[in-house]
């Protein structure tokens, strides 16, 4: 992972690394994720040097006060990280600060009070059937090349067809394929689940493959670039934006938001919240609700079906 060019101390970058380790052998988390840790940790200590006038060693980590927090979170702020930046930024900091305490054995209070920033939450904004069945239909007539227009209309109704992320679509490989009923797709934090994949997906990628230049293989990419190498997400996220804006759609209208679009239409259509839930990959069934914009007496409902008592019924 690459990292920006700060100097710290040789001891605070092994306890840094030891701890990106520790993260990624216990927590499984994504490799994007460690490095925006790492990343914000990183700036966290090297604000820390600058800020006592001087070299940062480990002891002086178990002497960071409120008001050094107070001060870092300032400086953050005044440099143009966002409330939402800032935010994930103390998570990380909290995280390595409260690991880096267990190992060496301070008190880690004034770190783990810090209260992160208050910021308004996005909620996601699904198309309407209508316009995410046009923007399939508009993104097969943006490439000039046959097999690329249909390559992109594959990797379109992936997103939409099976709810896919942008990145589980193109990490599919040559062993993927023939596509039965179901993908097997390992996702964030290497989580793997079972992904129905509806007929009209597995066309799309069949007609891709068979105007394809470029032979299948088991330990290739499925998606290829023009030249043959892995389809990067750009290409994909400049046809969609091609799309929209000749559809008219707003800005929102990402591949991302054909994803939020699955979990809204088939929640729409009668379909489980729990069970999207497990479609969509997500821990929590919180970021489901926000996924699909469900409202609260739906996902009572929900609660209610799992836990009969709850409902005021006996479980025996």
């Amino acid at each position: 992972m690459s990292a920006p060019d700060i100097a710290i101390s040789p001891a605070l970058a092994d306890v840094l690394a030891a701890w990106i380790d520790h993260r990624r052998g216990v927590t499984g988390s994504a490799t994007a994720t460690l490095t925006a840790y790492r990343a914000d940790v990183l700036g966290y200590l090297a604000f820390l040097g600058q800020h006592n006038g001087g070299g940062q060693g480990l002891a002086a980590l178990a002497r960071v006060s409120v008001s050094d927090m107070r001060a870092w979170m300032a400086h953050e702020r005044a440099r143009g990280v966002s409330a939402r930046s800032l935010a994930r930024a103390l998570s990380a900091v909290k995280s390595f600060t409260r690991w880096l305490a267990d190992r060496e054995g301070f008190d880690a209070s004034a770190v783990l009070a810090a209260r992160a920033p208050r910021f308004g939450r996005r909620l996601p904004r699904p198309l309407s059937e209508t316009a995410a069945a046009a923007m399939l239909d508009t993104v097969e007539a943006q490439a000039r090349e046959p097999w690329v227009a249909a390559r992109d209309t594959a990797v379109v109704t992936l997103l939409y067809g099976c709810g896919l992320r942008i990145s589980e679509a193109l990490g599919l490989t040559g062993a993927d394929w023939p596509m039965g009923e179901a993908l097997r797709i390992r996702g964030k934090g290497g989580k793997e689940r079972i992904v129905p994949v509806i007929a009209p997906a597995r066309a799309a990628v069949a007609a891709y493959l068979a105007l394809s230049p470029w032979p299948v293989a088991r330990d290739a990419p499925l998606f290829r670039a023009v030249r043959g190498g892995p389809l990067s997400p750009r290409p994909i996220q400049k046809v969609t934006e091609k799309a929209r804006l000749q559809l008219g759609l707003p800005a929102s209208a990402t591949p991302h938001a054909l994803r939020h679009s699955f979990a809204t239409h088939l929640l729409n259509a009668g379909g489980d919240l729990r069970a999207i839930q497990e479609l969509l990959g997500h821990a929590s069934l919180s970021t489901t609700q926000a996924y699909t914009a469900v409202d609260a007496a739906r996902l009572m409902e929900v609660y209610d079906a799992a836990h009969p008592r709850a409902a005021g019924g006996s479980a025996r």
